[in-house]
């Protein structure tokens, strides 16, 4: 072989030369071992494409998917392995192909069902389903030293200072309460553990009913003005109508994507809003199962909604760390306030005069913003002195709207002043951050928080 070694020395596998080859020479002994293997081995034909404008049938098109022919040996190899033996060639291609596995129903390590598998279930737990009248806990008391109906009035609140009950039923976080509607009667409870509770808040104070039905924890509910239905919202990714009375799933919504706040409009209460994890806020009517309407303007998951204007307008908070005002019905927003010192507002609550809405923001302050035609932040107001980085407490503001309250991640239960923005007081509720506090709608110093343990407990 011409040209010259260099380098020469051992390796591992032997001896070995650094050689130089002409291209020429390289060329000639690469073709005389291809023409060997060539020889040696038979290409596998592969079907024909086919004709791209059949779609199926004999002669469809097949394209780069067409499948290699099965072949048989030819006599050359029969004779090799004896006339008798036929020998049959299985490519692995065709054998995946011909026989598909079966995809296995359940995920390995995954605990996921199916959600519509697993029906809805009530129970009532109470001590008395009927009273002596045959009437339901729907019934509003009037045995009572407070008027539950009719007007409240212009009844001032208070701080409240001492536990008066402790409510145990939940095994997760508390995510958020409800008191009834206009009385205050009933309180219902929502939790981590996928379930939620009816309570009374009155007379025993007992569990009365549970409502059972979502797979994964249940992050809101919302009541409709009359009290008789409420919705509720997981993140198996259904939004359930329910029956307060009877514990009867009316209907269930779902878009596949997470719901992370649900409200009924107070003034068409057969229409809900729900702003869901892919940025979008859905409409839908509770009497069709339909979808309505669909406001997709976020670019980030939506955290709040709050009717104002007479439920005529909507105002949302996103992780975008944008507001956005809507007229309802219109999915183009008609007020969109994005500043760079902005942080997402997990929470909200509207001010009983109608004019203002109080937002929970992540960088450890309440702010405010006017629910009239500006939709401006409210500059002078601003509410601090706890801790809500990493947890989204809820806040609430009394009936009278001279107190403003939020939970705290160190367990407390924190009160401000509307007017002048200072701390009250603080009332230590729990050992784990404290995520729901409403203010009862009637009673002048009741409250009740949830923890991240799954009490609840009422103060007054």
């Amino acid at each position: 072989m011409s040209g010259y070694a260099k380098g020469a020395g051992r390796v591992p596998t032997g001896f070995a030369a650094e050689t130089f080859i002409s291209e020429h020479t390289f060329r000639e002994g690469h073709r005389a071992i291809e023409g060997n293997a060539a020889g040696n081995t038979k290409k596998r034909k592969r079907e024909k494409k086919g004709d791209s404008s059949i779609v199926s049938g004999e002669g469809a098109y097949k394209g780069p998917w067409a499948k290699f022919e099965e072949e048989r040996p030819d006599a050359a190899s029969d004779d090799e392995f004896g006339d008798d033996v036929e020998v049959e060639i299985i490519y692995e291609e065709d054998e995946i192909e011909a026989n598909p596995a079966p995809a296995s129903k359940k995920l390995a390590g995954t605990d996921y069902h199916d959600t519509e598998v697993e029906g809805e279930t009530s129970e009532f737990v109470g001590s008395r389903q009927y009273d002596y009248q045959g009437r339901t806990y729907m019934h509003v008391p009037n045995d009572l030293d407070i008027k539950l109906t009719g007007d409240r009035g212009d009844a001032k609140n208070f701080i409240p200072k001492k536990l008066v009950h402790t409510y145990k039923y939940h095994t997760k976080a508390i995510t958020q309460v409800r008191f009834f509607p206009g009385s205050g009667h009933l309180l219902l409870s929502a939790s981590a553990d996928s379930k939620i509770a009816l309570w009374d808040t009155y007379h025993q104070r007992e569990l009365l009913r549970t409502y059972s039905g979502h797979t994964k924890s249940v992050n809101d509910i919302d009541f409709n003005p009359s009290g008789t239905q409420f919705v509720s919202a997981s993140y198996d990714r259904f939004m359930k109508l329910w029956d307060t009375e009877t514990g009867k799933c009316l209907n269930k919504f779902t878009t596949g994507k997470t719901p992370h706040v649900v409200r009924i409009n107070p003034s068409k209460p057969h229409e809900f809003l729900a702003g869901m994890s892919d940025k979008k806020i859905m409409q839908y009517d509770t009497r069709s199962g339909e979808m309505v309407q669909e406001y997709d303007h976020h670019l980030g998951p939506v955290n709040t909604i709050t009717y104002c204007d007479e439920n005529r307008r909507f105002i949302t908070t996103s992780d975008d760390k944008s507001l956005r005002a809507w007229e309802y019905g219109i999915p183009v927003p008609i007020k969109f306030i994005a500043e760079p010192y902005m942080f997402s507002m997990v929470r909200s609550a509207p001010h009983p005069t109608g004019k203002y809405v109080a937002f929970q923001s992540s960088d450890n302050q309440i702010t405010v913003y006017s629910s009239t035609d500006k939709f401006r932040q409210n500059r002078k107001k601003s509410y601090r002195g706890h801790n809500v980085a990493g947890y989204a407490p809820d806040v609430a503001i009394s009936p009278d709207g001279q107190f403003i309250s939020s939970g705290d991640s160190g367990g407390y239960v924190c009160f401000w002043d509307w007017k002048t923005c200072k701390m009250w007081h603080k009332i230590e509720a729990s050992d784990s951050p404290v995520l729901a506090v409403q203010w009862h709608p009637r009673e002048t110093s009741k409250v009740i928080s949830g923890d991240l343990n799954g009490v609840l407990k009422y103060w007054d």
